[in-house]
């Protein structure tokens, strides 16, 4: 069925919500049938960005509880899963050059809340962790399993664009980008998933965003414990 993304809206000040940790462990994604395992940040040569997908055991589950809802002839393709703090770091701050550059005359709060519509706040607070420290949040788009290409969404994953913003075109209604934008997210969330509404590629669950725009009292993930601590 192709419905509609309902409007979207999400409370102000997720890391003000509290942590209750289950202490689920990551587990590393590998490519297996319809899903498919990139690690883009690696691919792109970020420094400290993980070779390998790591995500909570619970987000494992709802990845393929989402992807068996999808057609037989769609993928999907997992990009980016838990994010060490240094990362994080170097996005904000390759992102916050490149605002800075493009719209010089911002002032620093200014420059800060752009940057903030598609980068997290490295902040190394454990009461409040960047979504992606914490293992839940997934970064995902669909494939086209037969041509052996992402479907289009109307932007690329990862662009920093007003029309990446889930519900644009629904609003903005221009196919196959409203269907397409449609499929994905009613596959994660009704696996469980929350989608960030400034990112159609961006899901998350257990943490404190994903508390925030469910209704959950707490967060069940906080910062999860860096996998290549456990290599040294």
């Amino acid at each position: 069925m192709n419905l509609p993304i309902p409007p979207l809206s999400e409370p102000p000040n997720w890391g003000r919500l509290p942590i209750a940790e289950c202490a689920e462990p990551l587990v590393p994604l590998v490519t297996a049938g319809r899903l498919r395992i990139r690690a883009l940040y690696a691919e792109q040569g970020i420094p400290g960005a993980p070779a390998t997908v790591w995500v909570r055991a619970g987000v494992w589950e709802r990845l393929h509880q989402a992807l068996a809802t999808l057609p037989q002839g769609v993928a999907l393709t997992v990009f980016d899963g838990y994010r060490p703090l240094a990362v994080q770091q170097w996005l904000w701050d390759d992102f916050s050059a490149r605002i800075r550059r493009e719209r010089p005359g911002l002032s620093r709060e200014a420059l800060d809340a752009v940057v903030r519509q598609f980068v997290a706040l490295p902040q190394a607070d454990p009461l409040a962790p960047p979504p992606h420290r914490t293992g839940g949040a997934v970064d995902v788009y669909l494939v086209d399993t037969a041509a052996n290409v992402p479907l289009p969404m109307g932007t690329d994953a990862d662009e920093a664009a007003p029309a990446s913003a889930t519900g644009w075109f629904e609003t903005h209604p221009q196919e196959p980008f409203t269907s397409n934008r449609r499929l994905l997210f009613h596959a994660m969330i009704g696996a469980g998933f929350a989608n960030y509404l400034g990112e159609w590629w961006h899901y998350e669950y257990g943490n404190q965003r994903w508390a925030n725009a469910t209704g959950a009292p707490a967060a069940i993930y906080g910062i999860a414990p860096d996998p290549a601590a456990k290599n040294l």
